[in-house]
C-alpha cells in the first residue's frame, strides 16, 4: 500500500501568492503560511524563514523557530549572505556545504554552530512578477538538501534541463507549487505587455489596471487570463 500524500497545501500557498496584488493585506499572512508548510512537509529541511525588504534593509518576516532567524540576523549583520543574494538578485541560492563557504564567514559561523549544515534561498513573488521575499530552507543533513537544490535551480532555468531523481512527496509538492507560480508569473507577464503594446502606457500602469480590473480577493492571474483570451479571440 502507498503512503498516504501530504495535503497540498504548500503547492497552493505558492500559486496563491504569485497571484496577489503585491500590497494585498492577505500577503503577509500568505508568506507566514508558505514558512510553516515548507518546514512541515518538505523532508531535507529542517528550519524555514521569510526575508523581505525593510526601512532598516532587511528582516525576518517570519521563521519556524530561533535557528532559522539566528542565521537569517548572521547574514544582515554582515549585510551578505545567502538570502540577501537571493532576495536582491531574483535567483535560486543553494549552498550545499555550508562548512566549506568562504564569503560569508558570519553566515557559516553562526549556521554551523546551530548545527546547520547546507541551505537553499528561493526568490518569491507577487502579482506583478517583482520580487517580494526569498523562502530560506536550512537543513541539518547536506546529503538530503544537495538534490532539492539541484531540482528547485532547474525550475527556475529556462530551456531543457536534466532530469532529476523524484523525491519524498513533499518536496515535490513544493517543487511543483514553484514551478505553478513561474507558469503564473509568465502569464501575467505577457497579458502586460499586451496592454502595454495595445494602450502604449508604461508597465507600472499596465500593472495598475491589471489589478482595478481584478475584484477584490481574487487573483490577478485570472484577469490576466481573460486578457490574453480576448486579445486571441
Amino acid at each position: 500500500m502507498s503512503s498516504p500524500q501530504p495535503d497540498p497545501e504548500l503547492r497552493e500557498a505558492l500559486l496563491v501568492l504569485a497571484g496577489l496584488p503585491d500590497d494585498s493585506p492577505a500577503l503577509p499572512g500568505q508568506l507566514s503560511t508558505i514558512v510553516r508548510l515548507s518546514a512541515e512537509v518538505v523532508d531535507p529541511v529542517d528550519f524555514a524563514s521569510i526575508t523581505v525588504f525593510a526601512v532598516e534593509g532587511h528582516r525576518t518576516h517570519a521563521s519556524s523557530n530561533e535557528v532559522a532567524e539566528a542565521v537569517d540576523l548572521a547574514q544582515y549583520a554582515e549585510d551578505a549572505g545567502p538570502c540577501l543574494l537571493a532576495l536582491h538578485s531574483g535567483e535560486t541560492v543553494g549552498v550545499p556545504d555550508i562548512g566549506g563557504v568562504v564569503v560569508w564567514p558570519g553566515f557559516r559561523d553562526v549556521a554551523w554552530r546551530y548545527g546547520v549544515r547546507a541551505s537553499l534561498s528561493v526568490p518569491l513573488f507577487a502579482g506583478s512578477g517583482v520580487l517580494v521575499a526569498a523562502l530560506n530552507l536550512y537543513a541539518r543533513d547536506a546529503a538530503g538538501m544537495r538534490l532539492l537544490i539541484q531540482r528547485v535551480q532547474s525550475c527556475y532555468l529556462a530551456g531543457p534541463t536534466q532530469v532529476l531523481p523524484r523525491m519524498d512527496a513533499g518536496s515535490e509538492q513544493f517543487l511543483a507549487g514553484l514551478a505553478d507560480a513561474l507558469l503564473s508569473r509568465d502569464l501575467v507577464q505577457r497579458a502586460l505587455g499586451l496592454l502595454m503594446d495595445r494602450d502604449n502606457i508604461a508597465l507600472g500602469s499596465a500593472y495598475r489596471r491589471l489589478v482595478e480590473a481584478t475584484e477584490a480577493g481574487a487573483p490577478v492571474t485570472g484577469t490576466a487570463n481573460a486578457i490574453l483570451r480576448q486579445y486571441a479571440s
